[in-house]
């Protein structure tokens, strides 16, 4: 294992990283903040949208407007952070997967589930599908010699959790037959925003210059 050039990391890097995790924390905080207001609301049976119906939720603009900006941050996040992924295919796919991702988040603001149910099924689907599909694209591009070589199995795992989640959540609620599907929508959203959060967290801290390691074969 050898070291090969320096690798820059441009300040628009770290940028992009803040505006993802701080995209992030905003919408927990809201969740959570919107959730104490709504009076009975269950995370095994309410839907995460149900915090932004405009006829049964006492703070549903504070929702719609931080799942907007989560949107918004994230999209702005990514396109600023690009180059502080490994380069390659991997990149290019999962990158614009949580692109698409990122703008339907901000739709689902838009559309809450009671105003108009058809597009806010939609981009929701949009938002799931999508930023599953990105963890695990990314998870390949995450190989040993890269600064995200560490992060290969949290990635991949994660992905996993959400698409197998989506796989049992999308058939069953088609016949109303999804069992706690709020706790299952939490299975397909959480890991995301944990991903987006620790990823956002880690492109901050990248240095601006490091090597890049380069693995040799043996000759033992």
């Amino acid at each position: 294992m050898g070291v090969g050039p320096l690798t820059h990391v441009g300040r628009s890097v770290h940028w992009g990283g803040v505006l993802i995790a701080v995209g992030v924390i905003q919408f927990v905080f809201a969740m959570a903040w919107v959730q104490t207001r709504y009076s009975g609301y269950s995370l095994l049976t309410n839907y995460i949208s149900d915090l932004g119906n405009t006829s049964t939720s006492p703070l549903n603009g504070v929702f719609n407007a931080s799942i907007g900006i989560l949107g918004a941050f994230a999209f702005l996040g990514i396109l600023l952070a690009w180059g502080g992924f490994p380069r390659g295919g991997p990149r290019v796919v999962g990158l614009f997967l949580l692109l698409v991702a990122s703008l339907a988040a901000v739709l689902v603001g838009l559309y809450p589930e009671n105003v108009n149910p058809s597009v806010h099924d939609l981009v929701s689907l949009m938002v799931f599908l999508p930023g599953g599909l990105a963890l695990v694209a990314l998870s390949f591009g995450m190989k040993e010699g890269t600064l995200w070589f560490g992060f290969r199995a949290f990635s991949l795992i994660l992905g996993l959790v959400t698409l197998l989640s989506l796989a049992y959540y999308a058939p069953t609620q088609a016949y109303s037959t999804t069992w706690d599907p709020g706790l299952v929508e939490r299975l397909i959203v959480f890991p995301i925003l944990l991903w987006g959060f620790v990823a956002g967290v880690h492109l901050a801290r990248l240095p601006r210059f490091s090597p890049t390691v380069r693995v040799t074969p043996s000759t033992g």
